[in-house]
């Protein structure tokens, strides 16, 4: 492992928030499985219409995040994006993850029916998203961060959903470039890798805003 201070950029979510993905995340599953409608759902759907309304009187009307040259601006609160989206955002994919060094990170990957493309597999779009997002874990474990310059994807065989997967990636830093490999498997075949080639960034996070109280 580095030396180097974990990096974070943005406020810790909200225990509510964190609740709020994992329901989320579950009723999306449940609503679509169903056969038929329901009164459940009906109800449902009234209780989220009016906790919509009334959400929307306690956040700004500019929705912008406080960062940066807007850090002191009337926009929303920033929640820290290194690590775990999806553990306070429902549209990220959760996983566990061992960072082993700087060159080495394994983990497991669960996908729920939110993310279905094809029947019973994930959206390839989903891969995507969950392979910049754990490159981004290991790299902010490491305390660096980097611009991505370039994404390649390639798919193997479909990736199922409700199942058990392992991910491992490789890193190495050359000339300023960090060149991160992920691979996705079920057992021993491989589904799906990916290789991301991002610029270190040198210069100093920009500000980025506390919660306001009140």
């Amino acid at each position: 492992m580095s030396s180097a201070h974990p990096m974070e950029w943005g406020v810790k979510p909200l225990p509510e928030q964190e609740r709020f993905a994992a329901v989320v995340r579950e009723v999306t599953a449940q609503v679509l499985s169903l056969e038929q409608g329901s009164p459940v759902l009906d109800g449902l759907l009234g209780v989220l219409e009016r906790a919509r309304d009334e959400l929307a009187g306690l956040v700004p009307a500019a929705m912008h995040p406080r960062v940066g040259e807007r850090v002191h601006s009337d926009g929303r609160v920033f929640v820290d994006h290194c690590r775990d989206i999806g553990a306070f955002n429902p549209m990220f994919p959760v996983y566990t993850i061992a960072v082993k060094s700087a060159e080495r990170a394994c983990g497991t990957v669960n996908f729920p029916i939110a993310y279905e493309g094809p029947a019973g597999c994930v959206n390839g779009g989903f891969l995507a998203v969950f392979f910049d997002e754990v490159v981004q874990h290991h790299n902010c474990a490491l305390g660096v961060s980097g611009a991505t310059r370039d994404f390649d994807i390639s798919y193997r065989r479909p990736t199922p959903l409700l199942v058990d997967l392992a991910f491992e990636i490789t890193r190495e830093v050359t000339d300023r470039v960090v060149c991160s490999e992920v691979r996705l498997l079920h057992g021993e075949d491989l589904l799906c890798s990916a290789t991301t080639n991002a610029a270190l960034i040198e210069r100093e996070s920009p500000a980025v805003a506390e919660r306001r109280s009140g």
